[in-house]
Formats: C-alpha cells, sequence, structure tokens
C-alpha cells in the first residue's frame, strides 16, 4: 500500500518517492506501481536499472518484476549482451495486460474509448449532439460498450480495468451557454452519472473533469519530457485546464484545481473576464454563426476545419492573447517548467494558436518572473477521452491517483 506522505506529503517527500523505492513488508503494492510507472516512462528497463533508480535490492526488484510478469503485465526483451557478465533482460509493458475504457462527456460530442496497456486505442467511437442529455449519454455508452466488449476476446474482456469519465463538474450551469434547454441540463444536477454507468460494468468506475483528465492524458500518454510542472490548456467547446506537480496530477481536494477556463483576463473591451469567455471554440462558432455561417463542422470534423478566414485569424487572436495573459499570472503563482497547450482543432489551427501565444506572452511585462517554455500539447484531440482512460490505469498501476470519485 502508498504510504500517507505518497499522498500528502511535502513536495520534497513526494519527489524523493517518486524515484525512491522501500525494502519493508507491505509496501509491495506501492513498488509494483513504481516499478511499472518507471517502465511506461522509459519503455523497458533491465532489473539492474530499476535497482538503481529506485534504491531498492536486486532481490525485491526481481521478485517485483518476476511477479508482474507472471501477471501478463510485463513482457521480456530480447537480452542485451555486454562485453562481461550475463546479459541483461529488460522488460516492457505487455499490450495485452491490462485495458481500460474512457468515456468524455463534452457539450457537444461524447467520445468512449478502448485502449490496451500501452495505450493504443483498440476501438473508438463518437456521437455529436447539439448539447449532452443524461439520459442519451446512458444509452450511448450502454451500446458502445457492449459494440466494444463484443470484439475482444473472453481473455482479454477479463482484463478491462476499470472505465474513466471525463466531464465537466456542474454540467447543469451552461445551459445558457451551451445553447440547451435548461430543464434538461437541469437533469444533470440529479443525476450520478457515474453510478449509473456502475451499474453496468463489473469493474470499477471513476469520474474527474474533462479538462484535468485531458492534462492527466498529456501526462501518461504525452510526450513532456523532463517537465515535472506543467500548466495545461485544453481549448474545446469551452477553455479548460489542469495542472502537473511534481510529476502528478495536481486535482486539490475537490477536484477542481486548474480550473483554468474561470481565470480572469483581459476582455476585448479591456475589461475582465473570464478565459472561457474568450478562448473557447464556442465563440468561433458564435462569431461564424452571427455571419450566417453554419459552424457544425468545428465539433464535427475537428481534423480538418478547412477555410474559415478572417473569422479563424480573430479569434486566434483574441484567444491567443488570453491565454498568454493567464500563462503569466499562473506563473506568478507556480514556477512552471511550461504551458502546454492542446484542444479539439486541427493540429495546424493549434500551431498556429501555440505561436501567437509565444508572441503576445513577449508583448506582457514578466518582470520578477521565470516563465514557462509554450508548446504544443501531444495527444491532440482525443485527450479528453484518453483522459478518462487513464484514469482507472493511473488509480490501479501508477504512482499516485488522478480521481476524485471511484466505485466503493
Amino acid at each position: 500500500m502508498e504510504t500517507a506522505t505518497a499522498r500528502h506529503g511535502s513536495p520534497e517527500a513526494n519527489e524523493s518517492l517518486i524515484h525512491r523505492g522501500t525494502n519493508q513488508s507491505g509496501m509491495r503494492d506501492h513498488n509494483e506501481r513504481l516499478v511499472l510507472s518507471l517502465v511506461r516512462q522509459h519503455g523497458s528497463l533491465a532489473k539492474s536499472d530499476i535497482a538503481r533508480m529506485t534504491g531498492l535490492s536486486a532481490q525485491t526488484v526481481s521478485v517485483i518484476m518476476r511477479e508482474l510478469e507472471e501477471e501478463s503485465l510485463l513482457v521480456r526483451q530480447a537480452p542485451l549482451r555486454g562485453k562481461i557478465g550475463q546479459p541483461s533482460i529488460p522488460m516492457a509493458l505487455n499490450p495485452e495486460g491490462a485495458f481500460f475504457i474512457g468515456l468524455k462527456i463534452g457539450r457537444r460530442s461524447a467520445e468512449l474509448v478502448l485502449i490496451d496497456f500501452l495505450g493504443q486505442v483498440r476501438a473508438m467511437l463518437q456521437h455529436s449532439y447539439r448539447y449532452p442529455a443524461p439520459r442519451e449519454t446512458v444509452e450511448f455508452v450502454t451500446s458502445g460498450m457492449k459494440t466494444m466488449r463484443g470484439e475482444l476476446t473472453p481473455a482479454q474482456d477479463k482484463r478491462i480495468a476499470g472505465l474513466g469519465i471525463a466531464m465537466p463538474f456542474e454540467l447543469w450551469n451552461w445551459a445558457d451557454t451551451a445553447g440547451a434547454p435548461r430543464d434538461v441540463m437541469d437533469e444533470w444536477r440529479h443525476r450520478d452519472i457515474r453510478a449509473d454507468v456502475q451499474a453496468q460494468c463489473d469493474f470499477p468506475v471513476y469520474l474527474q473533469n474533462d479538462a484535468t483528465s485531458a492534462c492527466g492524458a498529456e501526462l501518461v500518454f504525452g510526450q513532456t519530457g523532463a517537465a515535472r510542472d506543467f500548466v495545461y490548456f485544453y481549448i474545446g467547446a469551452f477553455a479548460g485546464g489542469g495542472i502537473v506537480l511534481n510529476g502528478r496530477l495536481f486535482g486539490g481536494p475537490t477536484g477542481n484545481a486548474g480550473a483554468l477556463g474561470s481565470m480572469p483576463v483581459p476582455g476585448p473591451d479591456g475589461k475582465p473576464t473570464q478565459l472561457i469567455d474568450v478562448a473557447s471554440i464556442a465563440m468561433l462558432e458564435k462569431t461564424l454563426n452571427a455571419r450566417g455561417v453554419e459552424a457544425s463542422y468545428l465539433w464535427t470534423s475537428p481534423e480538418d476545419w478547412g477555410e474559415i478566414g478572417t473569422e479563424l485569424d480573430e479569434w486566434i487572436a483574441s484567444a491567443s492573447r488570453a491565454l498568454a495573459y493567464a500563462i503569466v499570472a499562473a506563473s506568478s503563482v507556480i514556477d512552471f517548467e511550461a504551458a502546454v497547450i492542446d484542444g479539439w482543432m486541427p493540429k495546424a489551427v493549434r500551431q498556429r494558436l501555440v505561436e501567437a501565444v509565444v508572441t503576445a506572452i513577449g508583448a506582457i511585462d514578466g518582470e520578477g518572473l521565470k516563465l514557462p517554455a509554450v508548446r504544443e500539447g501531444s495527444v491532440g484531440i482525443h485527450a479528453r477521452a484518453l483522459g478518462g482512460a487513464s484514469l482507472p490505469l493511473s488509480e490501479r498501476f501508477l504512482i499516485g491517483s488522478t480521481t476524485i470519485s471511484r466505485s466503493a
């Protein structure tokens, strides 16, 4: 089991626990998570590498890796022969070791994804709508899971380790902004969607904020490099974000830490407004609709928006300025190494947005601050769904918890 300090200790204590193990009895679960986290991060590792990285004895590492291999979570790689001594045998994650389902409930679409232990997508389903309705969402999950699980072998199906739901908290508050009937959106206030889905599953179901989940996907599956502290923005129908501290997703006591969409930024008229009211794709859709352009393709074709023109240029200009202020403001609280921007948009648009943010930051007075490197996210449009799938993966197999609600 994890020690108390692994969840609630100081940053220095948490950092040491990421890299150091313990040889005490009763700590096997933590040490197994530690080994799996390191192998995930590095691709494959030999026993001697893990012993050196963790401080665990060679015997302890040998026992852990043998058990993980017997459980089909690790597989042997080709031996690496050195000049002297026995060949080193790296161990890697077994793609078939576990499977995870992720559900993204967005304001304009829902996604259901099945991934393997490496994070590779095995199946994905998408459902677009004008606004999310609880009953329709549950029906989508029910039929989607039946389809996905029907394509697995019985052995694979038994290895589904959990389902994670990524959705906006207090979804009912967005009725007006989403253009949805208030009575339908208010149903979310009285529905426990996690319990509804759990009733259909023989594996645990977890829940987390959608933008925080996307941040978790970047942490678990993305290419974060050496950055262990970064602020993350996901630009979907509405802008949101997440925070990674000490190499772990930080949700705070209520899961609402990193609610970057609510961050005050200068509006078009210079008066304070929230980031969500400037940098959200819903603002681009609103502008297009006001000019008589039907913009449903923003949600149905996120990989290719085609030619939009000046409306897109104007949105990138305003969104980048708002994001720049949000990044500088966040940097005055925590010394982030990087600011990562991803979203429900074509890669070319994301690249333009990030470049514009870098330029906009240069025009802001950042004296006294060490500003982070700004870069594109590496997961892409499906970050929220993959982030949902990462919730059971992280909860069961990695160091640190990323959920605030789970099955009993």
